[in-house]
């Protein structure tokens, strides 16, 4: 398993950590965790040099805390830095923010939490989350051994993302960061902004959610294969042991081309920022997989060739074309007169039109609709395109995608 430096923090993690958002359950019941093979997979990972395992409070029902600590018995304790987080939402008060963590510490049988996240900041919970002064609390639950590093997990908006890191002195910071996310949220600029001071920098979301790793569209596996092909030659002619190395998982598997979550983790791992690569895996198919791919030899920073790096960006730019609505969640037409949830519906009809995911798209879409917030609500006031920066064609993309996901 290739280690990276947290950071500034002194620490060597694993390449790839465990996310327990996405553990295995019973029936397709979200809070109904299949403990034993979770634990099964946990430790199996954890034998194969794993070292950073990430939960938090409201995962799985509240449940996957108490997986974690029964995977990390027998010694895995010692062997495996524990990382879960603060439901930020929650904290009515900076007395609450202590009395989470104590029922956390009891959860996960320990007495200290390696790397401890406040979940979830963004504009609002970051303001709330000042007003309380949540800070000193922090403080003194590391100084009393509690916490070992203090952090952050982060959707939101750049410049919000900007201004968290400026005013506190965080250790770390877990971002969604991913070659077509390079632009979104914290984005590149984030990641860079964060290990200039030193932070450590965790990245979630690099499969997209699963989207990246499986089930691709035809167009753009067909373009990563065609540039495949292209590339393969010149590779080998320029860096012969570094492609064996790199794409040693292809060669033992018989498979002609590179698997989609190699090309994922490699353009991350390419980047120096990138401390460790979060994945949430829910099959120990999934997890050897992983495992396989984060050991390979080639997996540091600049493994990557120009070339290389040239083709999975034309790649993300071929997947961004997909995009029907060019909506920047700005929430600049919000709210709408009629109820109507505008980017969550662009949201939704983008994210099928990405991936090819209409009826997972229609199947979300008619949650919109039980709410009354579906664009079927719409009478063409025009207030929405009054109100956006874009200048988009609100109302007739409204209509459009009502008849797509209806």
């Amino acid at each position: 398993m290739q280690q990276r430096q947290m950071g500034s923090l002194g620490e060597q993690v694993s390449l790839l950590g465990f996310g327990a958002m996405r553990l295995p359950t019973i029936n397709g019941e979200n809070s109904k965790i299949d403990a034993p093979e979770a634990i099964r997979m946990m430790r199996h990972a954890f034998d194969n040099g794993v070292n950073y395992v990430d939960s938090a409070w409201g995962y799985h029902g509240g449940n996957s805390e108490l997986i974690v600590a029964q995977a990390l018995r027998d010694g895995y304790r010692q062997r495996v830095q524990l990382a879960t987080k603060s439901p930020t939402w929650l904290l009515e008060t900076a007395e609450d923010f202590s009395s989470y963590l104590d029922r956390q510490l009891q959860k996960l049988e320990t007495d200290h939490i390696d790397y401890y996240l406040q979940h979830g900041l963004g504009r609002d919970r970051w303001l709330k989350y000042k007003e309380l002064g949540v800070f000193a609390a922090a403080q003194r639950a590391k100084d009393q051994g509690k916490i070992k590093h203090y952090g952050f997990s982060f959707h939101d908006k750049a410049e919000t993302f900007q201004e968290i890191i400026a005013e506190y002195p965080w250790d770390f910071c877990q971002i969604q960061y991913n070659y077509l996310d390079v632009d979104n949220q914290a984005g590149r600029q984030g990641l860079q902004a964060a290990h200039a001071k030193g932070m450590a920098v965790v990245v979630m979301e690099p499969l997209r959610g699963g989207r990246l790793a499986a089930g691709l569209p035809s167009q753009i596996s067909e373009m990563l294969q065609r540039g495949e092909r292209e590339l393969q030659d010149q590779v080998v002619q320029r860096h012969p042991a570094e492609f064996v190395d790199v794409h040693r998982f292809i060669f033992e598997h018989g498979n002609e081309f590179t698997h989609p979550v190699e090309w994922a983790f490699r353009w991350l791992a390419d980047q120096p920022e990138v401390s460790l690569i979060l994945s949430g895996m829910s099959t120990m198919a999934q997890v050897e997989h992983n495992l396989a791919i984060c050991s390979l030899p080639g997996m540091v920073t600049g493994n990557m060739s120009p070339e290389e790096r040239n083709l999975l960006a034309a790649v993300a730019k071929a997947w961004q074309a997909r995009i029907k609505v060019n909506c920047t969640d700005c929430k600049y037409c919000m709210p709408c007169p009629q109820g109507v949830d505008i980017p969550a519906c662009f949201s939704r009809y983008n994210t099928a039109a990405m991936f090819d995911a209409w009826e997972q798209g229609k199947k979300s879409y008619s949650r919109l609709s039980e709410e009354q917030h579906d664009a079927s609500h719409c009478i063409a006031c025009g207030a929405c395109e009054a109100a956006c920066p874009q200048k988009l064609s609100i109302i007739n993309a409204l209509k459009e995608l009502d008849a797509a996901l209806r």
